[in-house]
């Protein structure tokens, strides 16, 4: 396979044009990946103002007051989806459900502390920690090949 990126400011955003004498299981995988990418931005709201938020800036979502909230680097935003429509909508995206209230974007990880007893303790890039639930540590351990 052969990628090719040409520079052109006629175009405000990328166009993708895949050139080929046959459609082949790997041309419907990168469909497949390229049709996942944009559909899984996520719209984030503060106030009354709406945010496009790309999955790879957000560090966490979790449900707290009957709301579900995205965290970035730039803040926090309140999301319509349920967090378990989150969870499916960023499967392939590397997020983990890490108790039954948060999911975190695995690229996001600094580090794991395992010296917990039953628990993990995650600290997040920006330097938050949260914890997974003991519920969720052997699924985090199969994700980690622990």
């Amino acid at each position: 396979m052969k990628v090719e990126i040409k520079l052109d400011s006629e175009f405000s955003e990328p166009k993708v044009v895949i050139l080929t004498d046959k459609v082949t299981d790997e041309v419907n995988e990168i469909v497949r990946r390229i049709s996942e990418t944009s559909a899984n931005t996520v719209l984030g709201f503060i106030d009354e103002k709406v945010s496009i938020l790309e999955p790879r800036d957000i560090l966490r979502i979790y449900a707290a007051n009957s709301k579900v909230y995205a965290v970035t680097e730039t803040g926090e935003y309140i999301l319509r989806p349920r967090l378990y429509e989150m969870e499916e909508k960023l499967k392939s995206e590397r997020f983990a459900r890490i108790s039954n209230s948060e999911i975190i974007n695995l690229r996001k990880v600094k580090n794991f502390d395992l010296s917990l007893s039953g628990t993990i303790c995650v600290t997040l890039s920006n330097g938050t920690k949260t914890y997974v639930s003991r519920r969720y540590v052997s699924r985090i351990k199969e994700i980690l090949g622990i």
